[in-house]
C-alpha cells in the first residue's frame, strides 16, 4: 500500500489539471477527424492516414494521463 500524501493545493490543481485534459483532448480529436490531412480521401470513406494514426495515439495518451492525473487529485482530496 502506498504511504505517500498528497496536498490539499496539490490535490486541487491535479483535479482541475485532469479535468482540463479530459476535456480537451477530445475536441483535439474532432478537429484532427475533420483534417484533410487524416483522410486518404472522403472522411470516414477512405483510409486514414500516418498522419490520424499519430494524433490518435497522442490523444489516447494524452486522455489517459489526464485520467490518472483526476485519479490521484480526487484520492488526495478523499484522504482529508
Amino acid at each position: 500500500m502506498c504511504t505517500w500524501r498528497v496536498s490539499r493545493k496539490s490535490s486541487v490543481f491535479l483535479v482541475l489539471a485532469g479535468i482540463f485534459n479530459v476535456a480537451i483532448w477530445p475536441r483535439f480529436a474532432v478537429a484532427i477527424v475533420k483534417d484533410d490531412r487524416a483522410w486518404d480521401g472522403e472522411a470516414w470513406s477512405s483510409e486514414p492516414t500516418a498522419f490520424m494514426w499519430v494524433h490518435a495515439v497522442l490523444i489516447t495518451t494524452g486522455i489517459l494521463i489526464g485520467l490518472g492525473v483526476l485519479l490521484i487529485g480526487v484520492r488526495g482530496l478523499r484522504r482529508r
